[in-house]
């Protein structure tokens, strides 16, 4: 393997507070009481879209979803580089993959937006998450994000490296299903944002890791 490649929600950094914060300051509008951080946790990984499923159980499609999209995102636009930090065990991988000259990315359905600004704010050593990746591929990068293969593969072509010499690391279904598409190796992170109701075992992974650390006995 000559990359790893990483989901960043519930993969590389824990957003759950700002995206749980967000949510709560919409609901706090409209007159709803705050959900409490384990129940926004599990559906973290499933951005705008699940979180308004939880909050207001509205789905796109429905009526007044776009307004409350709209109204979701500006809110997280105020708070989104409150508190996000690298989730645990996840600074030694990247300095272990950098100590064995793999490279390592990021593809993520997180909107350009967002993305650049948050990976600038989290540390990673001396520099930042962005600084030190050697990309950084979003969901508005191309025309259909992942489940789809499109952001994966131009990863590949950012860093020089064939899908078939890449890991993609996620914690959602959609995360696996891009992988596979885009003929890598994946990788389930048991430790990001899963739910009770997901079957991880069931989406057609090549590995499940339990820790960050996990990951290197894979690349031996």
């Amino acid at each position: 393997m000559s990359a790893v490649l990483f989901d960043l929600d519930g993969t590389l950094v824990d957003t759950a507070h700002d995206l749980g914060l967000a949510l709560n300051m919409q609901l706090a509008r409209h007159g709803k009481p705050a959900l409490s951080h384990d129940e926004i946790w599990p559906v973290a990984s499933h951005g705008t879209r699940g979180l308004l499923a939880l909050g207001f159980a509205i789905n796109p499609g429905d009526s007044g979803y776009k307004a409350m999209q709209v109204e979701y995102l500006d809110l997280y636009e105020s708070v989104f580089t409150n508190n996000p930090i690298l989730l645990p065990g996840i600074a030694a991988l990247l300095e272990a993959l950098d100590a064995r000259g793999i490279q390592w990315g990021i593809v993520t359905n997180k909107p350009r937006r967002f993305s650049v600004d948050l990976t600038k704010a989290v540390q990673l050593g001396h520099q930042t998450l962005y600084e030190r990746s050697a990309c950084l591929l979003c969901g508005d990068d191309a025309p259909q994000p992942k489940p789809a293969p499109d952001t994966l593969l131009m990863a590949c072509e950012a860093i020089n490296s064939p899908p078939n010499e890449c890991i993609y690391v996620g914690d959602a279904e959609r995360d696996v299903e891009a992988g596979r598409a885009a003929g890598m190796k994946t990788v389930v992170a048991l430790f990001g944002y899963i739910a009770a109701t997901d079957q991880p075992h069931a989406w057609g992974a090549d590995i499940l890791i339990h820790s960050p650390n996990d990951l290197l006995s894979c690349l031996n």
